[in-house]
């Protein structure tokens, strides 16, 4: 069967996940790697029935990734059936206010980035900067100090051989060096390998609210060490994310409101992305459904007259999916004896989508439209309804998750389930690439943009939607695909029907509190968080910002991540041409 791959495709493929000889040579081929996985995370079948049609099953999962309709993680496909056979993406690790925890912790960070995963702490428990250091009378360092010995491990090493490490710092808005971690991003040299968000509280966001005082907190005595005007914090972290991007905001109180197992803990940092809420030592293990190929042609044979959405196929690729991602727990090797107690204790799992502004242009809704929000509400919805409805299966052919009772799901008349949670939104960066469809529940960033991706690799992108739509619609010609080539948008063209124009919308003609409403529609049934970037042009301001934050807070998302254009020396994407982005 071949492989309908692009040549970016091919690029990363080559570059990170198909196998090589110890001189580097590629020794597989893509199908094979599917091949390989497929084989490897079936195997798990055995485990709970002996009689298991394994080929079947085998032959189900290689299907739906080597048809580009479901990919699981990068570090499932790069290391499944291999060596490290390490499957997770990423794990959060637990910091107390001790040397020896925070050296463990950098230790143990190590060993997670060698093979492969990414990082998320919470620094909140480490006293503050000049507090008492009882051993020595000395005083504290505090904890920006210690997230740059973290920043620095990971430096010098190189995840697996495949990719650098990702870690994610949190800091909760009550502690007194938050005006240290709020601003540490904007010198760009600093913590390059983290990404940053504050624990933004309730009682916190009441408080800028009602323009009132709130407390900083000393985690090491529970005291309240001074009183902040709010609104001065919050401008800050807005002026902050405005100048680099970061730091981004987890609503913290929200993330534990929805913790499904609060008496195993409290859930206070995040994967890297940020669209996963983790307990101490929880790994997150995710796959992705491509919407753009959940489509199929309405009307008569005769006279089709576009596209709807498939539901039976959305929704035999969902089961897949969640059975697959409860495999995976089982056929992980765990870097840590922490980390697998917790994986298989809990059995969290994060099915998301990827493809949702190509499956737009198909059905020709503009993605800045209520439609297109009510879409995607509808779609999580009813992906959510058959996730769980699979997991509840699960659990009566498997057995329910082992940490069920004292959980959310430990209610009369509840049935049990398999896995404390079975969605997540995940940005599927390169899963992306590899599918050949947009990211994540992004819109189309530029209709022509070129991506970075390992060792500074350049891959150009042209939307692979545009030329056929053009042909069918009668306006293709060879200079337009010239000029989007080279200017990635149609707005300036007369040749180009205004409703294509629509449906062709950019990050950046999208008004920012579109980015954020179409989030919120994907939380409202999303079990883990929704990662999101919400795009500003260059112009933007940081009242802008600001807006952006709390209308992402009364809507009900779980966290938000801003970026404006051109405030990073090295962004992922950029566009051809600076008129549109």
């Amino acid at each position: 069967m071949p492989l309908n791959l692009t040549q970016n495709a091919l690029v990363v493929l080559q570059r990170r996940y198909l196998k090589k000889d110890k001189n580097g040579v590629i020794i597989e081929n893509p199908e094979e790697m599917f091949r390989r996985v497929s084989q490897n995370i079936t195997s798990a079948e055995t485990l709970y029935n002996p009689n298991a049609d394994l080929k079947k099953i085998e032959n189900e999962f290689f299907e739906a990734m080597s048809n580009l309709e479901f990919l699981p993680n990068s570090p499932t496909l790069m290391n499944a059936g291999r060596r490290l056979q390490q499957l997770a993406a990423c794990f959060v690790l637990p910091v107390e206010d001790s040397l020896d925890s925070i050296f463990d912790a950098v230790k143990e960070t190590a060993i997670i980035h060698q093979s492969g995963g990414g990082t998320g702490f919470s620094f909140s428990r480490l006293r503050p900067k000049d507090d008492m250091v009882g051993s020595t009378s000395g005083a504290a360092s505090g904890p920006v100090s210690f997230m740059k010995v973290f920043n620095t491990a990971t430096e010098v090493i190189k995840q697996g051989g495949t990719r650098r490490g990702a870690n994610m710092g949190v800091l909760r808005v009550d502690h007194p060096d938050i005006i240290d971690f709020a601003t540490v991003k904007n010198d760009p040299l600093e913590l390059t390998n983290f990404n940053i968000s504050v624990a933004v509280t309730d009682v916190f966001m009441k408080a800028v609210e009602e323009g009132r005082e709130y407390p900083l907190i000393n985690p090491r005595t529970n005291e309240i060490v001074k009183n902040a005007k709010a609104k001065d914090i919050f401008d800050l972290i807005v002026e902050s994310a405005w100048k680099s991007g970061e730091p981004g905001v987890l609503f913290i109180d929200r993330i534990n409101q929805a913790n499904p197992t609060p008496h195993i803990g409290l859930m206070d940092a995040t994967n890297p992305c940020g669209e996963q809420p983790l307990l101490p030592y929880e790994p997150c293990n995710l796959g992705s459904i491509n919407l753009s190929k959940m489509l199929r042609k309405a009307g008569n044979r005769q006279e089709a007259i576009g596209y709807e959405i498939d539901y039976k196929k959305l929704e035999r690729l969902v089961r897949l999916g969640i059975r697959f991602l409860d495999n995976v727990i089982d056929m992980n090797k765990y870097p840590l004896p922490d980390i697998e107690r917790m994986a298989k204790g809990n059995r969290k799992i994060g099915l998301g989508v990827m493809g949702f502004a190509d499956m737009l242009v198909r059905l020709k809704v503009p993605y800045d439209s209520e439609k297109a929000q009510k879409i995607g509400e509808g779609l999580m919805q009813f992906i959510k309804g058959v996730a769980w409805e699979a997991s509840r299966e699960l659990a009566e052919e498997r057995g329910a998750f082992p940490n069920i009772k004292g959980s959310i799901f430990d209610k009369p008349g509840v049935k049990p389930v398999r896995n404390a949670t079975t969605t997540t939104v995940a940005p599927t960066g390169t899963l992306s690439i590899i599918a050949g469809c947009s990211s994540g529940i992004e819109p189309i960033y530029s209709l022509s943009y070129t991506r970075q991706v390992l060792n500074g690799i350049q891959l150009p992108e042209l939307h692979p939607l545009l030329s056929e739509i053009a042909k069918g619609d009668g306006f293709y010609s060879d200079e337009l695909m010239d000029y989007i080539a080279k200017e990635g948008s149609l707005e300036q063209r007369k040749d180009v029907p205004d409703g294509i124009k629509k449906i062709f919308v950019t990050a950046f003609q999208i008004l920012p509190e579109g980015h954020v409403r179409m989030q919120a529609a994907f939380q409202k049934h999303t079990d883990n968080a929704v990662s999101k970037t919400i795009n500003f042009p260059p112009e933007a301001t940081p009242a802008d910002v600001k807006k952006a934050y709390l209308m992402a807070y009364q809507l009900g998302c779980k966290g938000i991540t801003v970026y404006r254009s051109g405030t990073r020396a090295e962004q992922v994407l950029t566009c051809r041409s600076t008129l549109y982005c």
